[in-house]
């Protein structure tokens, strides 16, 4: 029987090389996106076209969703989906996360305030009672692992930046390291991976582009790191070779 990942914000950067990764490791694949269906579409082709080739069968199991992680019903939805497609989940990655153009603390509002911490906290708790409700062996589960996307900012603080954006990924620290503890005898590993400078559009987002270059010789490696280079960690600690991990954070920073 296959494996079933649910992977948060999978359409892009980090989340679709953890798509394109777990579906070659073998893994029944359901990620969500929030806007841009084309490029999920595009990736669910991408994964079921490689597969098929790969393996000379049918292309790998594998669904895109629309969600909008800061929404209870929506994340429940996402859920239903996953399993009504590819039966009990075995993971999830938590993945979407979003920030805002850089600026000091002292200019944000509580909208913005509002809108980073509804995704990147409260929409990775919620996405995790879901996993939990369905993984743990207290609930009649088989148990499974949940790996959380944190950030190098949580401990270095983006001043000048994203300090919103850091504080919710500290949050999300604080979360794995409670939550492992808490199902911890109930079959279920959590930890997270916490990258550095990652080549990837979310710098867009925050209205800098060349971010990962600007900052490229403060990392001790002297370059950013690869979305591909995360999922790699991400997959590690899903599977069974990390079987005594949890409650683990993971720094893929280049030394930085």
């Amino acid at each position: 029987m296959h494996k079933t990942l649910l992977i948060t914000g999978g359409s892009r950067g980090i989340g679709a090389a953890t798509v394109r990764l777990a579906a070659r490791a073998g893994y029944a694949v359901c990620f969500s996106y929030r806007q841009d269906a084309a490029a999920a579409q595009q990736l669910v082709a991408e994964v079921t076209r490689e597969s098929g080739r790969d393996s000379g069968r049918e292309g790998a199991p594998i669904l895109a969703f629309q969600a909008d992680i800061s929404r209870e019903e929506e994340i429940r939805a996402l859920f239903a989906a996953a399993e009504q497609r590819f039966g009990p989940l075995t993971a999830l990655v938590n993945n979407a996360g979003i920030l805002e153009h850089q600026t000091r603390v002292e200019d944000m509002d509580g909208d913005r305030l509002q809108r980073i911490f509804a995704t990147n906290v409260i929409g990775t708790f919620l996405c995790c009672r879901e996993a939990v409700r369905r993984l743990s062996t207290r609930h009649g589960g088989h148990g499974g692992a949940i790996v959380n996307l944190s950030s190098r900012a949580a401990r270095l603080g983006a001043a000048g930046e994203y300090v919103d954006y850091a504080a919710s990924k500290a949050a999300i620290d604080t979360l794995t390291l409670g939550l492992a503890r808490e199902v911890a005898t109930e079959g279920i590993r959590v930890n997270a991976v916490a990258p550095g400078l990652i080549d990837t559009d979310i710098h867009s987002s925050g209205g800098e582009p060349g971010r990962v270059e600007r900052l490229r010789t403060g990392i001790p490696m002297q370059r950013g790191g690869t979305p591909e280079e995360v999922a790699k960690a991400i997959l590690w600690l899903l599977s069974e070779d990390a079987s005594y991990t949890t409650g683990t954070i993971l720094d893929v920073a280049g030394g930085r």
